[in-house]
């Protein structure tokens, strides 16, 4: 049986995400929340191949169970490859083959990796030779998250997430996901975090109408210090999270036992984002969760985002 890697292609690797801060405002009169996030960028990665065809299709690899996956036109990384095909005018088709490492619906930005691998690739397969600036704009048309992808590093969103201001950070944060066998729906948490502030109205602050990320976490990410990023980080999805998932505050409170300096629900969830000193305390952490019957797995960040590899 011929191996379809083997044949000629374009490879594209694109990073999943840790929102290390969320402030999400007040939702607006057409559904939706205006979000300051701090993205990073981590070294869970999504592989997507792109191989001539006559049509545009998707199938999926990896150790991530796909089967629920849409493989139609409402798959995220097929509607990326016909927003650039209608862009660009191309008449073509492609295959695309995604091997899946990143959560689905896992609070880590998965779909919009293999949105953002697929837009990528389909550009340096067509060579339609859009500008990157071109990519992005496209890429938000996609999704708040698909961005990101793109850019990669550590960067505030604005708006849906979408608008992008680079972050400097210095050195490398070890983080260790905690990957839970369920995911999560973002409209679900979000509808939560409404109904959440609205019972408790009386007793929490107002909500800011033009969320912004702290200052402490910035000032964190530049001096590449993991204990002042781990006094930072917050995710106001996180109540909602663990309203409707309770089982993933027992996750946050093992975390902590086992060493981690701080731990996050990950954008709306469920993947836990465990914060630790260094890559042996890292070690240590994932060795402990692991032996305990949980899904570990050591990240590092920022990395780069979406890019062609050389195979």
């Amino acid at each position: 049986m011929t191996d379809l890697r083997a044949a000629p292609h374009v490879h594209v690797r694109a990073p999943g995400k840790i929102n290390v801060y969320m402030n999400v405002g007040e939702r607006t009169a057409d559904g939706y929340h205006d979000v300051a996030t701090a993205y990073q960028a981590v070294s869970l990665f999504e592989d997507v191949r792109a191989y001539p065809a006559d049509e545009i299709s998707v199938a999926f690899g990896g150790p991530v169970d796909t089967s629920e996956l849409p493989l139609d036109r409402h798959n995220l990384a097929v509607k990326a490859a016909r927003l650039l095909a209608k862009k660009t005018g191309y008449t073509g088709g492609v295959h695309l083959h995604i091997d899946k490492h990143v959560p689905i619906a896992g609070g880590m930005g998965g779909g919009s990796a293999d949105a953002a691998g697929a837009l990528l690739a389909c550009d340096a397969l067509w060579q339609t030779g859009l500008a990157r600036d071109e990519l992005l704009r496209l890429a938000a048309r996609l999704g708040a998250d698909v961005p990101f992808s793109l850019a990669g590093g550590t960067a505030v969103g604005t708006g849906r997430g979408d608008q992008l201001s680079p972050a400097l950070a210095q050195g490398v944060f070890h983080w260790v996901l905690v990957v839970a066998d369920f995911g999560m729906s973002t409209p679900q948490v979000y509808g939560e975090l409404d109904a959440h502030r609205e019972r408790h109205a009386a007793d929490i602050a107002p909500v800011q109408s033009s969320p912004v990320v702290d200052a402490g976490v910035l000032q964190a990410l530049r001096a590449g210090d993991a204990e002042m990023l781990a006094e930072a980080v917050h995710n106001d999805l996180q109540v909602a999270a663990l309203h409707i998932r309770p089982e993933l505050t027992a996750t946050l409170e093992q975390g902590e036992r086992f060493g981690a300096l701080a731990g996050i629900v990950s954008g709306s969830g469920p993947t836990v984002a465990l914060l630790a000193a260094d890559a042996d305390a890292a070690l240590e952490l994932q060795v402990s969760l692991a032996a305990s019957g949980l899904d570990a797995r050591h990240v590092t960040g920022p990395v780069a985002g979406a890019r062609v590899m050389g195979d």
